[in-house]
This record gives C-alpha cells, sequence and structure tokens, in this order.
C-alpha cells in the first residue's frame, strides 16, 4: 500500500491521484472485510505471510527506484502492474469463498466483491495503459 500512497501523493491534485487514492480505500475496506473473514473461521494472520509481504514491498521499492519513480517513468507502470496483480488474487479469493459456501460467512456478498474486484482491475488497467503511452513516449523522446 506504501507504493499506491507514494503515487497519489506525486499525483496530487490530478484525476490519476484520486484515482490511486480511491482505490487505496477500496482495497483497505476489502483488507478489513478479509480480516473480518478470517476472525468468522478462526483463522490468525501468518507471520510468515506477514513477513513475505514485507519482503515483497521492499522487492517492488527496488524496482521503483531503477524504474523510476517520477511522474512519466516506467515505475508508475510496474506499481500499476503490481496493483493489478493483487487485485486479481483478491478476486479469485473472493470466488474462491463463494464456491466454498460455509455457512458461517452467508452474511459476506463475496459475488459484489468479486464484482467490485474486477471494477478495480479494469480501471486500473486503463491507468496502467495511459501510464505506459506516457513512459514510452518520455522513452523514445529522449532516445
Amino acid at each position: 500500500m506504501e507504493f499506491i500512497g507514494h503515487w497519489t501523493h506525486v499525483h496530487k491534485g490530478e484525476p490519476l491521484g484520486g484515482f490511486l487514492a480511491e482505490t487505496e480505500a477500496e482495497i483497505k475496506a476489502d483488507q478489513d472485510t478479509l480480516h473480518d473473514v478470517m476472525r468468522s473461521l478462526g483463522v490468525e494472520e501468518s507471520k510468515v505471510r506477514q513477513a513475505g509481504a514485507w519482503a515483497a514491498e521492499k522487492v517492488g521499492r527496488a524496482r521503483l527506484m531503477i524504474a523510476g519513480d517520477e511522474p512519466g517513468s516506467l515505475g508508475l507502470v510496474l506499481t500499476l502492474e503490481g496493483l493489478i496483480m493483487g487485485i486479481t488474487g483478491k478476486k479469485l479469493l473472493w470466488r474462491a469463498l463463494a464456491a466454498a459456501n460455509l455457512p458461517q460467512l452467508s452474511g459476506y456478498d463475496f459475488k459484489e466483491l468479486e464484482r467490485r474486484a474486477e471494477q478495480q482491475i479494469e480501471r486500473t488497467e486503463a491507468e496502467r495503459i495511459r501510464a505506459a503511452r506516457q513512459a514510452f513516449a518520455n522513452w523514445s523522446a529522449e532516445n
């Protein structure tokens, strides 16, 4: 989530900054829902998963440093690609939980959560394509 916050700050006052802030809020809400689901099932978050998420964040930060973190750089493209991968994983999780049809999860609308994830993917992909066009146009102009 640090990456989203970074790009939200870089693009503050622009449509992209607003999109990223909205997406970050939706992801936070989905994380809260997932934690509620885990509590309903009596599942604790794995320390290994927490460490893996921390390591992935650090690897992502290194990629960002290499690709650049200024507007028009490939860093934004890479960030949006990573975001799409994360949202896709969340979408598949909601689908699996819906298919499990567990009675203790009957209060959750996993179909709606999956639909929202699909919308997040579509909107993020549109921003990724815009960012890629800009990054490659900037690269082409420099070479």
